[in-house]
């Protein structure tokens, strides 16, 4: 199981969030068989056949390259005048034993999964999950010497691969910077080798190169976290005083100095008023889980409401749903996907249980909530509606 929880004990919980996360790189090493219920060679071949994947949602890569399409795919024109790219496995297969690398982006989003393990290490760390499959099989780099503008945790699946590791050169850098971070001289201050069931967290902005050299084919999954900086911040304290209206009034732009001196002043007062707070990053952490969309996941054949079925499977669809209880009344309000709901205090039971982002049938959430079928129906015809939850048919 690869749920918030889960994750926390791999990582080492808040050692984790205290000592390594954004700050320095981390290994933990696993079992071999730790990561086999996630992806398999199997699992890798049956997305390439049954997708249409195209660059770079898939691609090949060597030497820090891409390689071009044309070499191991055909272009193909349905009756309806579109053109897509079919995978030639042939050609595929000869380019990969070349040296290229193989590469599927958001592999989170077409195999189930994935796409729990990637709710669960959200929920753990509060921030949106993408998930990408790497395949090599040769000691031929496929990026090359890089960094990444965002933290990886990766999971050795299969094979194993060689990390050398450099560090930052640029503090903190960002795909939108002032400046490029400077290659790396001298030699890697880490040269690890994961193995199958191997962890690796690595902060974003520290340069590595990574070869599978050990003589097996390699397979492993990214796990990039999305990255949550200052400038991010700033930008959500703009938008929380655009109902001011010293942030609405147009910039004095042919006015004398001293007014647009004071037409700045003016908005630094309003700026430094909201960051006085000292729970500023706590509401901005709370608005960004309350109103992120999560994976969307329809409800069919279900249009207007959830039938009393107790077979049917239930589940949040967005992983940092927030759930607060209010002490005086005793009810509670589930904010997700942009919408707040406000449920009486006996919901509470099947609220925290649909929290952890397990699924349920709703007959298990009626019976642990004490409450009748046809109230827990009805109290997720309006999660479903409001998507944040969605029912995904009988059994699981």
């Amino acid at each position: 199981m690869f749920d918030a929880p889960s994750w926390a004990e791999r990582l080492g919980g808040d050692l984790f969030l205290a000592q390594s996360y954004f700050r320095s790189h981390l290994v933990v090493r696993g079992k071999p068989d730790d990561f086999a219920g996630l992806v398999s060679w199997s699992t890798l071949n049956h997305v390439i056949a049954t997708h249409r994947l195209e660059p770079p949602r898939l691609r090949l890569s060597q030497g820090g390259e891409m390689v071009p399409l044309h070499r191991y795919a055909v272009p193909v024109t349905t009756r309806r005048a579109t053109v897509w790219h079919r995978i030639q496995p042939a050609e595929l297969h000869a380019c990969i034993g070349e040296g290229a690398s193989l590469v599927v982006d958001s592999i989170d989003e077409v195999h189930p999964p994935i796409t729990a393990a990637a709710e669960g290490l959200e929920r753990f760390l509060r921030t949106p999950v993408q998930v990408n499959a790497y395949a090599s099989w040769t000691a031929t780099e496929g990026f090359g010497t890089h960094w990444d503008d965002h933290d990886v945790v990766v999971c050795q699946v299969e094979g194993a691969k060689r990390w050398r590791i450099y560090g930052p050169t640029r503090p903190a850098p960002t795909w939108r910077d002032t400046d490029t971070p400077q290659i790396p001289n001298g030699e890697p201050l880490a040269d690890i080798v994961l193995n199958q069931g191997d962890t690796l967290y690595l902060p974003r902005g520290w340069w590595h190169a990574v070869t599978a050299d050990q003589g097996a084919p390699s397979l492993h999954l990214t796990f990039g976290l999305t990255t949550q900086t200052g400038a991010d911040l700033m930008t959500w304290v703009v938008d929380q005083l655009r109902g001011d209206v010293r942030f609405r009034t147009d910039v004095p732009r042919f006015d004398t100095p001293t007014a647009q001196s004071a037409y700045v002043t003016a908005l630094r007062e309003a700026v430094v008023a909201v960051l006085d707070d000292p729970a500023v990053t706590d509401r901005w952490a709370r608005s960004l889980d309350a109103t992120h969309h999560g994976r969307p996941h329809a409800s069919l054949p279900y249009l207007d409401q959830v039938p009393a079925d107790p077979d049917l499977t239930v589940r949040l669809t967005c992983p940092r749903a927030r759930l607060d209880q209010n002490p005086e009344t005793g009810e509670w309000t589930l904010a997700a996907a942009g919408t707040a709901w406000d449920f009486a205090a006996p919901a509470g039971p099947l609220l925290t249980r649909l929290a952890t982002g397990q699924p349920a049938t709703l007959g298990e959430l009626a019976q642990h909530a004490g409450l009748p079928d046809a109230d827990v129906a009805a109290l997720l015809t309006v999660l479903v509606q409001g998507q944040g939850a969605a029912v995904t048919g009988a059994g699981r």
